[in-house]
């Protein structure tokens, strides 16, 4: 709102102004003190009170010569006041007509009302101990979508006309064939890092052919499975947390359930079951590449030729290895689907909250992946497998 308190026309009025007066604790103020000259005001005021050093005493404003005032005016003339308080000076305007002092009394009471409501600055502990409860807060609300997950899960196998295969079809193409470019060239570099790394110390001892074990196990059992499931919770874990927040944001979320469309039958079950099937295929897909990455560094650096290469990665390889990599994929991918999708429904009012869960939903997803993969190996490690 910008109401101005005059009974002159606006276009005849001569602009704002203030200048120093007769001594240096005087400010005398002219003009039309509007919105349209205030940025040129700004300008005057910040250059009158840059000569007023700091100090004490009174500092008299001359408003005898304001011919109209709004809101913007009123404001600025409030923030002289409180600028020159600050500095120590006590303010007095002289000559301010009736009815512009009661508009500045106005702003200045909105102004000290305002200032009121900031909220205190927190404390490192509070900020720490609100951080934490939040956690817990987020961590119980996973618990209860993965429950209601699981009930739906549990209602469409016992109605399988519930199941809508074509939307599985539709996030398999989306998250598995679409994903193959990308995957395939980050495990294919992946594998020529390993064998670079790999071959200088393989060289030093003579041990050349090893080669085959150091790339065939790390990929098969380790780094497949979690490179591919970071890729795709980066890729589809927020693609799904984006999605089913725009539609919580535009209300289709409601509509659905208003036609008696459950969300968890159509958004949250074909994205699970589909990137359940896709992320195993994946991880198989990437263990080929990488272990093709690492064939090609190791012909060029330790001369193991390909045969000799695949040879050797036969005996390396045990069908327990390749399964327990592949068998980590399932579990991540509702890691990251379940993920994304709790993320989404945590949508609420603006663009800006889906943009907030969805880096939330990549951040926590993978943060999930990696820490179920080193209770993995733990598990592994004490089954001595």
């Amino acid at each position: 709102m910008n109401v101005s308190v005059t009974s002159r026309s606006t276009a005849t009025q001569t602009a704002a102004d203030i200048r120093p007066g007769a001594t240096s604790r005087e400010l005398h103020c002219t003009g039309a003190w509007l919105l349209r000259s205030a940025a040129r005001t700004e300008i005057r005021i910040k250059a009158c009170l840059e000569d007023l050093a700091v100090g004490e005493g009174e500092v008299r404003i001359d408003a005898h010569a304001i011919s109209a005032l709004d809101t913007s005016g009123a404001w600025l003339l409030c923030r002289i006041r409180r600028d020159l308080e600050l500095g120590g000076y006590t303010v007095i305007f002289i000559g301010l007509k009736p009815e512009f002092e009661a508009l500045l009394r106005l702003i200045a009471a909105r102004t000290i009302q305002t200032g009121s409501a900031t909220s205190p600055a927190i404390g490192a502990l509070t900020r720490f101990g609100s951080n934490a409860w939040q956690g817990v807060l987020g961590a119980f609300g996973l618990l209860s979508f993965l429950g209601e997950s699981t009930i739906a899960l549990l209602r469409a196998l016992m109605q399988p006309r519930r199941i809508r295969w074509r939307s599985i079809l539709y996030n398999l193409q989306n998250t598995g064939v679409a994903a193959l470019p990308i995957t395939g060239l980050l495990s294919f570099l992946l594998g020529i890092v390993i064998a670079y790394q790999g071959a200088e110390q393989l060289r030093r001892v003579g041990a050349n052919i090893y080669i085959a074990d150091l790339v065939g196990l790390s990929m098969v059992r380790e780094l497949s499975p979690l490179i591919t499931a970071i890729i795709i919770a980066g890729r589809s874990g927020s693609a799904y947390a984006a999605q089913i927040g725009t539609m919580k944001v535009t209300e289709e979320i409601d509509a659905l359930r208003t036609i008696g469309i459950g969300p968890f039958d159509l958004l949250v079950l074909p994205k699970v079951l589909a990137l359940v099937i896709a992320l195993p295929l994946l991880t198989v897909y990437t263990d080929i590449m990488g272990i093709f990455g690492g064939m090609v560094m190791a012909r060029a650096q330790l001369d193991v030729g390909f045969t000799t290469f695949i040879e050797r990665l036969n005996e390396a390889i045990s069908l327990k290895s390749f399964l327990i990599g592949v068998g980590k994929a399932p579990v991540f991918a509702m890691i990251i689907a379940l993920v994304g999708c709790y993320q989404g429904f945590q949508v609420s009012g603006s663009a800006e909250s889906v943009g907030h869960r969805t880096t939330v939903s990549v951040v926590q997803s993978i943060f999930l992946v990696i820490l179920v993969d080193a209770l993995f190996s733990i598990i592994f490690s004490w089954l001595k497998l």
